[in-house]
This record gives structure tokens, sequence and C-alpha cells, in this order.
């Protein structure tokens, strides 16, 4: 391998690492905040992907029908709750969250499908569009199992991933989508060329770490997250709804998502299914951080980049067994250390009960 060769390699893995920083940072918000493994996270990166591709088409994208399917279940859902409940006072807000925002960019697009949008225009309508997914789902799926066992909630979530997955390739049907490029230009660095795809997936990555630190950092909606994530029950005994922030981190999660898939459809051809293998690939470097650490998930997402990029040159073919196999070094230490844990835990109540 030539120096050349490794520089471009490095350049492939940052890039590819930088995109699941993005996914990986979702998942582990997800996880902290509702104790849920997102699985369908990717689907959401894989609809927004396609959903652009349909309008650069001039095509209705079928992601209009799953947000108003899912928004008429919610809905449904809410005036089941509030019925039960006899709170029916607060029926309309629930209604205005569930079924009617869901609705406004649905009728928007089906309004604009079929002309030719600017990018300018296109993009913000498709964010617009898959942004209440990631909510929808909660209140369907999640929030009525908010106390249910971690291993409930994962069935859940990989059964919501297979309907996703299964609704995907009956609305876009199984041929792939490239969308187009968001810049053409490329930044020579010596004999190093890099795309300026590349250079606007790192300076999305960057600019998104920046606005996610600042909204856990300086607003409500963050401390609350940060705090339900610590204690849920010392979170709701101070005023703070765990399923009003179960929702802000899907909100969040699905703003994740889409985002990751307007940057990532100009430089991969993505299916109805591509986000499955990127969310996989993004959870490996969560697991590294615990599924606890936004700043180490970050640091694994990057090594998980570069491995697969090196591995890529050395073994096409083995490619994605050997960034798999990096989960079972990572699982033992993991364990390890959860191990010492434990027992430092065990020899202080032993210390305070003597």
């Amino acid at each position: 391998m030539t120096p050349e060769i490794a520089l471009l390699l490095a350049e492939d893995g940052i890039a590819n690492g930088a995109i699941y920083v993005l996914v990986g940072l979702g998942i582990v918000l997800v996880f902290v905040v509702t104790r849920v493994i997102f699985v369908p996270f990717g689907d959401i990166l894989a609809y927004t992907a396609l959903t652009l591709g349909a309008l650069e088409r001039h095509r209705l994208p079928g992601t209009v029908w799953l947000v108003l399917t899912l928004a008429v279940i919610a809905s449904a859902m809410e005036v089941a709750h509030h019925w039960r409940s006899a709170r029916l006072a607060d029926l309309p807000r629930g209604l205005a969250l569930h079924g009617g925002l869901p609705l406004l960019p649905a009728i928007a697009v089906v309004l604009l499908a079929g002309r030719d949008l600017p990018p300018v225009v296109a993009i913000p309508l498709t964010l617009a569009l898959v942004l209440p997914i990631g909510p929808l789902l909660y209140r369907i799926a999640f929030r009525p199992l908010a106390d249910a066992p971690v291993l409930v909630l994962l069935m859940v979530a990989v059964a919501l991933h297979f309907a996703v997955s299964g609704l995907a390739l009956f609305y876009f049907g199984p041929e792939g989508v490239r969308t187009q490029p968001l810049t053409r230009a490329v930044l020579r660095l010596g004999d190093l060329i890099v795309p300026g795809q590349t250079l606007i997936i790192l300076a999305g990555c960057g600019v998104v770490c920046l606005l996610l630190f600042l909204v856990f950092a300086r607003t409500a909606m963050g401390k609350a997250l940060r705090a339900t994530a610590v204690n849920r029950l010392g979170a709701r005994l101070c005023g703070i709804s765990p399923a009003q922030t179960g929702a802000w981190a899907f909100l969040l999660a699905s703003a994740l998502a889409g985002i990751t898939g307007i940057i990532v459809g100009p430089v991969a051809t993505l299916y109805y299914d591509s986000g499955f293998i990127i969310g996989l690939k993004a959870f490996v470097g969560a697991i590294i951080g615990g599924l606890v650490s936004y700043p180490m998930a970050a640091l694994g997402a990057l090594f998980v980049g570069l491995l697969e990029s090196y591995a890529a040159f050395w073994s096409s073919a083995f490619k994605e067994v050997i960034v798999f196999s990096a989960l079972i070094p990572i699982l033992i230490w993991r364990s390890l250390q959860s191990r010492h844990q434990l027992e430092d835990e065990d020899d202080a109540e032993e210390e305070a009960a003597a």
C-alpha cells in the first residue's frame, strides 16, 4: 500500500465514519432517553433519499402514504386514550400534534410533486415530510410500552423495521436511487483530490454535532432530555414528562436520519433496505460508547468507517465480516468493564451495610 492509497482510504473512511457518527448519535440519543434501540432509524434515512429521488424525477413519493397512515393510527390512539382517561379537553392538542401537523408537509408534497423543484425547495420539503415519522412511530409502538423490558422494546423495534422496510419496497419498488449531487466542486490538496460532496458530509457532521451540543447545554428541551436519560423517575418527580421527552428524542432522531439521507443520497445508491446495514455499522460504533456516551459513540463510528475502508482494500469480500467481527472484542471488553463496576457497587453496598 502506497502513501497515496493510504490517504485515499483514510479520506473515504473518514467520510463514511462521519455518516456513521450521525446515525450513531441518533441511536444513542433515543436509547438513553427511552431505552429503545431504534432499529428503524436506517429506514427513515432510506425513506429520505428515496423521497428526494422521487421528487427529482417528478413523482409523488410513497412516503406521503406512510405519513398519512401513521397519522391516522396515531390520531385514533389519541382519541381512544383521552376517551378512556376522560380528558377530552386535551384531545384537540393531541390530534393537532399527531394528526394535523404531519399532514401539512404531506399536503405540500402532493401539491408540488410532478413539478421541477429546485434543491432549495425539494430538500426542505423532504425533511419536513420524514420528520414526523419518528414521533409517530413512538406514539404508536413505543409510548404504550414505555415501562416494558428492554428486550420487549427491541423486539418491537425489529418488527417495526420489517414493517417499514416492507412498505418502502411496496411504495418505491426494488430499484435503487442516487440523488443529484449537492455540489460538483473539488478541493485539491497536492496529489489528494477531495470531492466537494465529501466536504459537505464532514461539514454537515460537524454542524449537527455542534447544534446537538447547544441543544443539550442551552435549551430547556435538551436539559429535560438529559434529566430523563439520567433518571426517569427523578425527572418525572421534577415535572418532566417522560412521554414528552421520548417524543422529542424521536423527533431529533428523525431529523438526524433525514439530514444523513440527504448527504448520503448523492454518494451512494440507496435501496429500500439500504438504511438497515448503515444503521448496523453505526450501532457497532455506538456499542463502543456503551450506548451512553456521545463522544465515545462518535469516535467509535469514525473507527468503524476507517476499518471498513481499509478492510475493503485488503479483502473486499470480507469487508462486512471484518466490521461486524469487531463487535466481539468490544463486547468482551464492555462485559469485563461492567463486571468491575458491579463488583465496586457491591463492595460499596457491603461497606455501607457494615
